[in-house]
């Protein structure tokens, strides 16, 4: 069962999530480099705390294998998110990703065996609506959008694989075998991106004294404790839900960007329209889904 402190952490963690974007565009590196460096000290900062708590490394060899793919997942998560800011802006990156909850509503049943829930594929739409009015000036950026909905797919897949996972595995473990895999993964992708898309074909592996503070908070706060606490919560609150709020990121990530760098970010009234509209269905949702599995179960008992 779920209480209010587990939404509020949940909400907590939201926020974390929502300062990537000011951290990415804060660091001089390019993309890849940039998750790379994110996905190691991840990786070596799991493995302290592992030992620090006296938790276990050991999963079965499926198990891992399944972690590490999983971790590959991840990779091409954070790849495609910080690429996409790249191309475009921290606006459309952050809107293309918020996909994700609609993404969820269809995949979570598929990985259960269930018919699609119409109340998850409804509110979802909301959400999108709500995006689409406080994004919809950006759409010219089509390259950055489409690597942010693929940001959006790859976070709905990697999610609904861990919530099948936590059941069985501890969160810090997952973690930290999913962070070794995103490294290899990003590892793997280095032939590929230095041919097509590195600056002079070679690698950019020197990061600066700012670019090392960033990346130790990208890694420990919004990877380590973030990524792990939200694995957590997974056993206490449904994938969609987890998604659902999680199209707060948006908001939270716009309203420090324009703290941290002033004009550059604007807000319309397209924002404040497109936020309300998201809220509502954050807000709603959890009543709504109480009364819809009420009626449910009553039905059955008569």
């Amino acid at each position: 069962m779920h209480t209010t402190g587990d939404y509020l952490k949940l909400h907590f963690l939201v926020f974390l999530w929502g300062f990537t974007g000011i951290l990415g565009k804060l660091i001089t590196l390019p993309a890849v480099e940039m998750v790379f460096y994110r996905t190691l000290l991840a990786a070596i900062g799991m493995a302290v705390l592992l030992v620090a708590v006296k938790s276990s490394f050991k999963v079965s060899t499926s198990d891992l294998v399944k972690l590490l793919l999983t971790g590959f997942i991840v990779s091409a998560h954070w790849l495609t998110f910080f690429a996409s800011a790249r191309v475009s802006n921290i606006s459309v990156s952050l809107v293309g990703f918020a996909t994700a909850s609609l993404w969820t509503a269809f995949l979570e049943p598929l990985v259960k065996g269930q018919r699609i829930r119409m109340i998850e594929f409804v509110f979802g739409s909301i959400v999108l609506v709500g995006l689409y009015i406080i994004f919809s000036a950006d759409f010219s950026y089509s390259t950055g959008l489409i690597l942010g909905v693929l940001s959006g797919l790859t976070c709905a897949v990697f999610s609904v694989i861990n919530s099948q996972l936590v059941h069985r595995i501890s969160s810090y473990a997952i973690t930290f075998y999913e962070m070794v895999g995103a490294c290899l993964g990003t590892i793997l992708f280095f032939p590929i991106y230095t041919h097509y898309w590195a600056a002079s074909h070679e690698l950019q592996l020197t990061p600066n004294l700012m670019d090392w503070i960033c990346l130790a908070l990208l890694a420990w706060l919004c990877s380590v404790y973030a990524y792990s606490a939200g694995v957590e919560l997974m056993k206490k609150i449904s994938v969609f839900f987890f998604q659902l709020t999680l199209n707060l990121e948006p908001i939270y990530g716009i309203v420090m960007a324009v703290l941290i760098f002033g004009e550059s970010e604007k807000m319309t009234m397209r924002f404040y329209t497109g936020t309300v509209i998201l809220l509502c269905a954050v807000l709603v949702y959890p009543w709504i889904k109480k009364r819809f599995t009420v009626g449910q179960t009553t039905a059955i008992v008569h």
